[in-house]
C-alpha cells in the first residue's frame, strides 16, 4: 500500500466517474512476474460509501417500479458489451490473476459470464425466480419483491464469473430488483474498473437509474464493517476467506442484515478399494487434473481424499505422488495467496501430516509454490479434525488413510460442512453397502454430492448448489450458482392481503404479465391468466 499518488483510478458512485476521497492507494500484482502493476487505485474513505449508499438508496426506490423487462433488457446489454470487449477484458485479466488467456479466460470463464448474465435476464422477464403464489378463495396473493442495495463482495479466483460487478452475486441481485454496490476484489481492480464501464454504459442506455451499478475498489476494515451493517442495505454477497467474511457476517448480523458467505471448504473425495483396483490409472488422472487445474484455486478444489488402507490404495499415492513432483506447479493469484498456502500447508505437517512431496518456501520471481501433498492416517485425523481440515488454497491436498470403512465413515462425520462431497466406487453393485454408508453419513455434510466425477466444475444449471453447510457457506438453505434459485437471496417475500387489484404488482395482477409466466394459483403450478 502507498500514499496516495495523483494518478488514482476513479471510482464509480451515484452514475459518474469521479475522484475518491481516498486515505492510500494500492497496486495489483503481475503473478508472473511477482512485480507491482503501475495503476493506483483508491482506498475510499467513509465519504465514499456514504455517497454511494445514498445514490444507492435513491435508485432502489426507482428500481421498484421499473418493468422486469427494462432490468432484463439491461442485463443482455451488458452481456453484449463483454462480450465485444473480450479481448480487452482477457488482456487485464491475465495480467492481474496469472490465469490463462485461453481456454480459462477467454473460452471458458468469459463465456460463462454473459451467459449467467442472460440467464438472469430470463428469470427477470419471466418472474417465476419470485414464485408468485395466488389464493382466489382467501383474498391473498404474494411473491418475492426487492429487497434494497445490495453490496457485493467478488473473490480473487473468478476475475469475470464472481465479479463484484459482473458475476452471479450480481446478477442475481439486479435480476432482483436492486441496484448494486460492487467492491472490488483487490487482486484484480483493473478487470473490475473495465467490467463496470461496460456496466454503467449499459445502465445509461436502457434507461435504468445511473447509481443501479457502482463501484468502489477497497476501504477499511472497520467501513467494510460499517457498510454491510448500515440501514439502507438490503443484503451483503460475499466470497472470500473465512475470517474477513465472519468479521463482516459479525457486524450484518448485529443489525439485522442478511450476509450470503462463502468462505472455505476442502471437498472430500472419497475412493472405495473397489473403485482402486478396477480403474486405478484413470482416477489417479481424474485427481492430479483436478487439484492442479488452475493451480488449484476454485473453491471446490478437492482438498482432501479419504481412502481405506491396503495394496491398491499405496499404488494410487504413489502414482498421484510422481505426477505431483514430475509436474510443473502453475501461477497463483497473487503473492498473497502464495504465502497462505504455505503458511497452511506448515499448519498440517506441524500437526503431523506427512509430507510426501512439495512444500517449502513460495518461488520469489513469480507467485508460484510447488504441487504438494501429504498424508495422514485416519487416527491421527481424529485426534485433530479441526486441525486437519485448514484449507490449503492453491494446488495442494491431504490423503487421509483410514484402516476400514468404519473409520473411514468417522472420519467423514467429524468433517465440517463443505461445497462439495464427491464417491468413486466399483461400477457393479458389489459395493452397495459400503457405499450406502458412506453416503449416509457424507450428504449432511455437503451442498452436492457426485458420484464418480471430481467436483471443480459448477455447472450453471437451475439444478445446481453452489453452497452447503457452515464454513463453506452462511447459510445451507442458498445457492450462488444457479438461475432462478439464486436470485431468491436477495428478495423479500411479501403478502398481498385483500388488495385492490389495480394496486397489486403485476406478477400477482389476474392477467399473467408474460406467457412464460409460471404461478401458484389456487395450488396449480401454471401459465395463463387468474380464472
Amino acid at each position: 500500500m502507498s500514499t496516495v499518488s495523483t494518478d488514482v483510478a476513479r471510482v464509480l458512485i451515484a452514475g459518474s466517474w469521479r475522484n475518491a476521497t481516498p486515505q492510500s492507494t494500492f497496486h495489483s500484482t503481475d503473478p508472473n512476474h511477482n512485480s507491482e502493476l503501475p495503476q493506483a487505485f483508491p482506498v475510499s474513505t467513509w465519504e465514499d460509501c456514504e455517497a454511494a449508499l445514498e445514490a444507492a438508496d435513491k435508485a432502489a426506490v426507482e428500481l421498484r417500479r421499473a418493468p422486469a423487462a427494462k432490468i432484463a433488457e439491461f442485463l443482455c446489454l451488458y452481456a453484449d458489451k463483454i462480450e465485444a470487449a473480450k479481448d480487452t477484458l482477457v488482456e487485464a485479466a491475465y495480467s492481474e490473476t496469472g490465469l490463462a488467456r485461453s481456454p480459462r479466460l477467454a473460452d471458458v470463464e468469459l463465456p460463462r459470464t454473459s451467459n449467467q448474465l442472460r440467464a438472469a435476464a430470463d428469470s427477470c422477464r419471466s418472474g417465476n425466480w419470485a414464485l408468485p403464489t395466488i389464493d382466489t378463495k382467501a383474498g391473498i396473493r404474494s411473491c418475492y419483491r426487492p429487497l434494497g442495495p445490495v453490496c457485493v463482495f467478488g473473490p480473487n479466483n473468478f476475475p469475470f464469473a464472481f465479479n463484484s460487478v459482473a458475476g452471479g452475486d450480481f446478477a442475481a441481485a439486479i435480476a432482483a430488483g436492486n441496484p448494486v454496490i460492487g467492491k472490488a476484489n483487490s487482486s484484480h481492480p483493473e478487470t473490475t474498473r473495465l467490467l463496470a464501464e461496460l456496466a454503467h454504459e449499459a445502465v445509461v442506455e436502457t434507461g435504468l437509474p445511473e447509481a443501479t451499478v457502482q463501484l468502489i475498489y477497497r476501504t477499511s476494515h472497520a467501513d467494510g464493517e460499517r457498510l454491510v451493517s448500515d440501514p439502507r442495505v438490503g443484503a451483503t454477497g460475499y466470497t472470500g476467506s473465512r475470517s474477513a467474511g465472519l468479521t463482516l457476517k459479525s457486524a450484518a448480523d448485529r443489525a439485522g442484515k442478511p450476509i450470503y458467505l462463502e468462505l472455505s471448504s476442502v471437498n472430500p473425495v472419497v475412493i472405495t478399494p473397489g473403485a482402486l483396483s478396477e480403474r486405478n490409472e484413470s482416477i489417479v488422472n481424474d485427481f492430479v487434473t483436478s487439484v492442479l487445474m488452475g493451480t488449484g484455486q476454485f473453491c471446490t478444489n478437492p482438498g482432501m481424499v479419504l481412502l481405506v488402507a491396503g495394496d491398491e490404495t499405496e499404488s494410487f499415492i504413489s502414482a498421484v505422488k510422481e505426477r505431483f513432483a514430475s509436474t510443473q506447479s502453475g501461477t497463483l493469484l497473487s503473492p498473497a495467496v502464495a504465502r497462505s498456502l504455505s503458511k497452511s500447508v506448515s499448519i498440517l505437517t506441524d500437526l503431523g501430516a506427512d509430507l510426501l512431496t512439495g512444500g517449502g518456501e513460495p518461488e520469489s520471481d513469480r507467485c508460484a509454490f510447488a504441487n504438494t501433498l501429504m498424508r495422514i492416517d485416519g487416527a491421527k485425523f481424529l485426534s485433530d479434525p479441526e486441525g486437519f481440515q485448514t484449507e490449503a488454497f492453491g494446488n495442494a491436498s491431504v490423503l487421509v488413510v483410514a484402516k476400514d470403512i468404519a473409520e473411514l465413515c468417522d472420519v467423514i462425520d467429524h468433517l465440517e460442512g463443505n461445497l462439495t462431497g464427491c464417491i468413486y466406487s466399483k461400477e457393479d453393485a458389489s459395493e452397495e453397502a459400503d457405499v450406502d454408508k458412506i453416503s449416509f453419513v457424507l450428504e449432511p455434510k455437503v451442498g452436492r454430492i457426485l458420484n464418480d466425477k471430481m467436483p471443480t466444475g459448477v455447472a450453471v444449471s437451475a439444478a445446481m448448489n453452489h453452497g452447503g453447510p457452515y464454513p463453506a457457506t452462511g447459510h445451507p438453505g442458498f445457492t450462488a450458482v444457479g438461475v432462478p434459485a439464486s436470485l431468491l437471496r436477495f428478495g423479500k417475500l411479501t403478502s398481498f392481503d385483500n388488495i385492490r387489484p389495480m394496486r397489486l404488482p403485476a406478477l400477482l395482477q389476474d392477467s399473467a404479465p408474460a406467457a412464460e409466466t409460471m404461478r401458484l394459483i389456487d395450488g396449480q403450478w401454471r401459465t395463463g391468466d387468474v380464472g
